[in-house]
């Protein structure tokens, strides 16, 4: 065929086609050849690429939970342990650093101490707790029932706890003190005079006395719960399926004249809201509006068992009837005793305890439902997640993720540092 086609076409046209042919052929064997290399290349450098890609994976892990560079011993640590295949241990080691206590720890606890929910709170009695009792590998359900408080180390010079103030904290701040060392665990009825039955944790620290009891009617106390450590606030879980019969007097039902708006707005949040509030009905918070309208010196205050207020009559503190004419018939708080109307209608799906009876009196009772809610646990993974991820869950492999560490945190004994470990793995690839 080739001699039959260069009998037809010009032997110059011929002796062309054969260069052209030739210089084609030395060109694909030049390009393979160069393509060849590149992949030997990529081949060569397989096993380095691959302790750097473990190496980068130490240094991100270790950025994410501790907010700090590493030491170079450090890296090392977690590199073999990575390499190992033992990244939670890998975590661990990440943990033991002071800055994942004075940095990570206290910006993820600062915001629910303040209605503001302020990254930049000072360090008070709550999210000191909050630090020691992860340090501590404490359950975490304990933050809002235990009669526990954190303070600084009595040797340290430091100004002694006062319930009139936060300077104790404030001074713990100023001296950089290393919280992973300097924290220690003590009674809060010994601090603040409440009875032991009383305390309910955080709830009953003084910060959040401050920020939640100030004034009002003690309803915020509960808002900023369900928002802090149930991760929702009382907008998506309305429901105007439940009875009206505990809600308080201070609520119109027929705001502006039209009872529909409280039909359909006021009950499906008053409805579960008030029984629950119900709780808090002997607290309050203590001080000199006159003099200190901030509230900055003031303590948690307790009507203990044989103590009568001069407005309601009973234990209930006054300000469970502010605008008790509004709606005479409503009702008139009589006592500490809760119940749970959420676990009826649509909020079941926040996944109460069913070996809880939904109801008690006074608020180390109602810690203990709320912590013991599917809510709580997915909650305080949620938080996790947004605080080493640097992004809220997004897709269906986060989704999955915050699923399988919700189950492990609970299986687990409710130990915190276990759900930075496992977020942190996950995370620690992006």
């Amino acid at each position: 065929m080739k001699v039959l086609l260069c009998n037809v076409i010009s032997p110059s046209v011929c002796k062309s086609t054969k260069t052209f042919f030739l210089q084609t052929t030395k060109l694909l064997l030049k390009k393979r050849t160069l393509l060849i290399s590149a992949i030997c290349s990529v081949f060569l450098f397989t096993t380095p690429f691959t302790f750097a890609g473990t190496l980068e994976q130490a240094k991100r892990l270790h950025d994410r939970i501790a907010g700090v560079p590493a030491s170079a011993e450090t890296l090392s640590e977690m590199e073999a342990l990575l390499v190992d295949g033992k990244p939670i241990e890998a975590a661990y080691v990440a943990m033991e650093s002071k800055h994942f206590y004075n940095t990570t720890l206290k910006l993820f606890s600062t915001p629910w101490t303040n209605k503001e929910q302020d990254i930049f709170f000072p360090l008070n009695d709550y999210s000191a707790t909050i630090i020691g009792m992860v340090r501590d590998d404490i359950d975490f359900r304990q933050i809002l029932q235990a009669n526990m408080t954190y303070v600084g180390k009595s040797d340290l010079g430091l100004p002694a706890y006062n319930n009139n103030n936060n300077d104790h904290y404030v001074a713990i701040e100023d001296r950089a003190l290393d919280l992973s060392t300097d924290l220690v665990q003590v009674t809060q009825s010994g601090l603040n005079g409440l009875p032991a039955t009383a305390t309910a944790g955080v709830l009953t620290s003084r910060a959040a006395a401050k920020a939640f009891f100030y004034l009002g009617t003690n309803r915020a106390m509960l808002r900023f719960t369900l928002m802090n450590h149930l991760c929702t606030d009382l907008e998506p879980i309305k429901d105007n399926t439940l009875p009206p019969d505990r809600i308080r007097q201070d609520v119109s039902r027929s705001p502006g004249g039209d009872s529909r708006l409280f039909i359909n707005n006021c009950l499906a949040c008053h409805s579960g809201m008030d029984p629950l509030a119900q709780a808090f009905a002997y607290y309050d918070y203590d001080f000199n509006a006159d003099n200190d309208p901030a509230a900055e010196s003031g303590n948690i205050a307790y009507n203990q068992d044989g103590t009568t207020d001069s407005v309601t009559g009973s234990r209930v503190q006054a300000k469970y009837f502010n605008n008790n004419t509004t709606f005479p018939f409503g009702f008139a708080t009589p006592n500490d005793q809760w119940s749970n109307y959420w676990r009826h209608g649509d909020n079941r799906s926040l996944g109460w305890d069913p070996a809880l009876s939904g109801q008690g009196s006074g608020m180390k009772s109602l810690g203990e439902e709320l912590a013991n809610s599917q809510a709580f646990a997915q909650c305080q993974v949620k938080k996790v997640f947004n605080n080493v991820c640097l992004r809220d869950a997004e897709s269906n492999a986060d989704l999955n993720q915050i699923s399988t560490t919700t189950a492990s945190f609970k299986e687990g004994g409710y130990q915190l540092k276990q759900v930075f470990a496992e977020i942190g793995n996950y995370c620690m690839g992006e």
